[in-house]
């Protein structure tokens, strides 16, 4: 099934466009929500946070008190790490649950504020980072959730900020306008491009061929290329295996191909089939059987992607193979 991470920092609207994508048929696993869950009265997960920061961390009624909790990690790495160590490994659990109940053929959508910060791009088919002026998100704020300027603030700074979120976001989603503009945004979003990638996903195959025309150098192919090279490393692991960005958006040229050309080496050509076509198909890229198979000339497998909105040629190469990349 399609997996989808949801970002953005606090005040964004990050929200507005999970309930969006619920109405519009999406699973929602929120990870804010389960990390409550997980720390409920009567839980292992709270009983453990008492044990860890003492009773001082409960309300009147026996909940946790997450502001007094939040007081006393923030400032304080080595406690943030080990509340950390508690609720985390129980969300993941909870997540793979609720993942494994969904439909198969369903768009799960991950909620997850910290997912830049926690590093978990490369876990999901596709990232879409909800992003708004900072004047909005102050606003927001305090005359929403009435922190205090100063607060709010401290908290936006506590996250990653823009130029972080940009780099991990595949898809970027403005909401400084009004919500009917961000129920459009995530209506085409939906319908154009989650849709068609999780049909293309289910089916093994790749969307339609990318278009050969040139156009204007775009400077983050660079920043794409990295996100799909850690899918990809992620998806072969444990195998360490070589991967390299080729082709025109690979050098700083006028002009290129919109196509993201990488080359991943195999110690052999047999290596490219079986387990590792499949790992490269789950994780988005499928096979394209012809192409290049067994050519005397250029031996190689190649690969394309399922989502209809980044083309990609993925080259499985053997090692000493004499035009790849050394």
């Amino acid at each position: 099934m399609l997996m989808v991470g949801l970002t953005g920092g606090i005040g964004s609207g990050k929200s507005a466009v999970a309930a969006r994508l619920a109405g519009l048929g999406a699973v929602i696993v929120d990870a804010d929500q389960l990390s409550r869950e997980v720390v409920a009265p009567g839980t292992e997960g709270l009983a453990e946070i008492v044990a860890t920061f003492g009773d001082r961390v409960l309300g009147p009624d026996g909940a946790l008190d997450r502001a007094a909790l939040g007081s006393l990690v923030f400032t304080d790495e080595a406690g943030r790490r080990a509340l950390e160590a508690i609720i985390h490994p129980r969300v993941r659990t909870r997540t793979a649950e609720l993942v494994a109940a969904a439909p198969p053929d369903a768009v799960v959508v991950n909620d997850v504020p910290l997912l830049v910060e926690s590093g978990l791009g490369p876990t999901y088919h596709l990232v879409v980072v909800v992003q708004t002026a900072l004047s909005i998100r102050l606003e927001r704020l305090t005359r929403d959730r009435g922190m205090a300027p100063a607060e709010a603030r401290r908290r936006i700074a506590a996250q990653a900020d823009d130029v972080h979120r940009r780099a991990a976001a595949d898809v970027l989603l403005t909401n400084d306008g009004t919500r009917d503009e961000l129920h459009r945004a995530v209506d085409a979003l939906w319908a154009d491009r989650l849709l068609p990638y999780a049909v293309n996903l289910r089916d093994r195959q790749v969307a339609q061929p990318p278009r050969t025309d040139r156009v204007e150098a775009d400077p983050t192919w660079p920043e794409q290329y990295a996100r799909l090279a850690a899918r990809i490393h992620r998806a072969v692991t444990p195998a360490d295996l070589r991967i390299d960005h080729i082709g025109s958006t690979a050098v700083p040229e006028p002009d290129s191909v919109d196509v993201i050309d990488i080359q991943l080496t195999v110690r052999r050509l047999g290596d490219a089939d079986g387990v590792l076509a499949e790992q490269l198909a789950e994780a988005g890229f499928p096979c394209l059987p012809e192409t290049g198979r067994d050519a005397p000339r250029w031996p190689e497998r190649v690969h394309g992607s399922a989502d209809p909105a980044r083309p990609v040629r993925l080259y499985v190469r053997e090692a000493g193979w004499s035009g790849g990349r050394s």
